[in-house]
């Protein structure tokens, strides 16, 4: 069975906005290695429409290797949509989901392949919702921001989760490897 894993960048105080963050070279080239080693990626609409923006450094690349590379790897790997407002995307690695989350998910943790890395906030909140997320992969960031989008803000109810790893980077960022314990 396929895993599902909740994959995201977020300050010390939880937000999850991209802006608040300077990934850096290491954590660029971390998301790549992560993203070569997926399934397949599901976005959300507001995500997926700010990933678009890799698309234009592989047309016209930057000169900044990590970014670059990353470029390359985010315009090869499957990605799976959820929206209610786009009617198509002309991405050639992503495809509209045409079922509800829950029912997406279910199909795709029972098929054989790699595992399946969720990078949208809202689809990592539906998801934790759902109790589909296996593992979360949280890469804290050493800014305080104050304000912004919360992560975590609209779970229903508690969830355990158990440390299994940590992954510090030279740029003061780590990522925070945790499995979902049962209740």
């Amino acid at each position: 069975m396929r895993r599902v894993i909740a994959a995201i960048n977020v300050t010390v105080d939880g937000l999850c906005d991209h802006t608040l963050v300077d990934p850096g070279e290491e954590v660029h080239q971390h998301y790549a290695d992560l993203l070569s080693s997926a399934g397949i990626v599901l976005y959300g609409r507001i995500t997926y429409q700010l990933m678009e923006f890799w698309r234009t450094l592989v047309e016209r690349p930057s000169g900044d290797k990590s970014m670059d590379d990353f470029a390359v790897v985010m315009d090869n790997t499957p990605k799976l949509v959820f929206s209610r407002t786009l009617k198509s995307v002309d991405w050639k690695s992503a495809t509209l989901a045409n079922r509800d989350l829950e029912e997406e998910v279910l199909q795709l943790k029972q098929q054989p392949g790699k595992d399946i890395f969720v990078g949208s906030p809202s689809l990592i909140v539906a998801l934790t919702n759902l109790h589909l997320i296996d593992e979360y992969q949280l890469c804290v960031h050493s800014v305080i921001a104050g304000e912004g989008m919360h992560l975590f803000k609209k779970i229903s109810e508690r969830t355990t989760l158990k440390l299994v790893k940590t992954k510090p980077f030279g740029s003061a960022a780590i990522i925070l490897y945790y499995e979902v314990k049962p209740e």
